[in-house]
């Protein structure tokens, strides 16, 4: 494999958070090289090396990324393994020299998570550090494109969030704060920032913007975490899935998700933008 491939490296290539940073950066003319797990959907771009690789492969991991200084790495997709997966990807950028990997974690990521999966993400923050690389760690609220499909068929909302609010996220605002950050990520390094949304919300409160900028009337019920549990294990869900799912929103109803920072600003030199103003924007068709 050439040595003078690009330095920088992003993972996701094809799914919509990597595939906008990717663009970002290449806008402002920085050269990078594009991870994915097909590269047949990732759009070519002249000069841009693309490489197919899957986390869980080592040795074709390793060889993608050789020559790579500064990594970005975005969370796999959710599945059991995603936590050995992670590390197994962490592993392969060691070994292939990488010296900064900077990760899509989640707000409010610990060891105990109410949130199943964000002990993944504190899994792999840790073995991040533990492997002795640079690290920068993007703790992201929900994303706002994410909750219009949280409502049924039957326009109802369902969920153990109880009253508890979070500050969902644009993901086109997560992506600037990484493009800023990838474009000279020393002065970032060792560092986590947390990026939310302008405002927090609870959930009767996003049902209410749903309705109004859909026009459907859209509700929330709040489920037992026990009934959440049950609910989506009788529509087909694994135990998992399921528990993952339920405790996404018992996560809201703790408090622990309770917090609007003003980091999207600091790094963009742009607010966040609002639920509303993005559903508005760039979101009717959200699914």
């Amino acid at each position: 494999m050439p040595n003078n491939l690009p330095p920088l490296a992003v993972t996701g290539a094809t799914g919509a958070l990597g595939g906008m940073v990717a663009q970002l950066l290449a806008e402002q003319g920085i050269p990078l090289r594009l991870l994915a797990r097909h590269t047949a959907r990732v759009p070519q771009q002249p000069d841009t090396p693309t490489f197919a690789v899957s986390y869980a492969d080592k040795e074709h991991a390793e060889r993608a990324l050789r020559g790579t200084q500064t990594l970005f790495m975005v969370s796999a997709a959710e599945n059991p393994y995603r936590a050995q997966d992670q590390r197994t990807f962490v592993d392969a950028a060691v070994d292939a020299g990488v010296r900064h990997i900077v990760y899509t974690s989640f707000m409010g990521a610990s060891e105990n998570d109410v949130f199943t999966l964000g002990r993944d993400h504190w899994d792999t923050e840790q073995y991040i550090r533990e492997r002795g690389l640079e690290f920068t760690f993007l703790r992201d609220a929900f994303y706002q494109d994410i909750l219009p499909s949280f409502a049924g068929r039957d326009g109802v909302i369902r969920g153990p969030a109880g009253d508890g609010r979070f500050a969902p996220v644009a993901r086109t605002d997560v992506a600037r704060a990484a493009a800023r950050i990838l474009a000279d990520p020393v002065p970032h390094a060792r560092r986590t920032y947390t990026l939310t949304g302008p405002q927090t919300l609870s959930m009767s409160e996003v049902a209410e913007i749903l309705s109004r900028v859909t026009g459907q009337h859209i509700t929330y019920y709040a489920e037992s975490l026990d009934e959440a549990v049950e609910s989506r294990l009788a529509a087909g869900a694994s135990q998992w899935q399921a528990l993952a799912w339920a405790t996404s929103y018992a996560a809201i109803a703790t408090g622990e998700m309770d917090r609007v920072t003003d980091d999207v600003a600091e790094l963009t030199g742009t607010a966040p933008v609002s639920l509303e103003d993005y559903l508005r924007r760039d979101g009717k068709s959200s699914s």
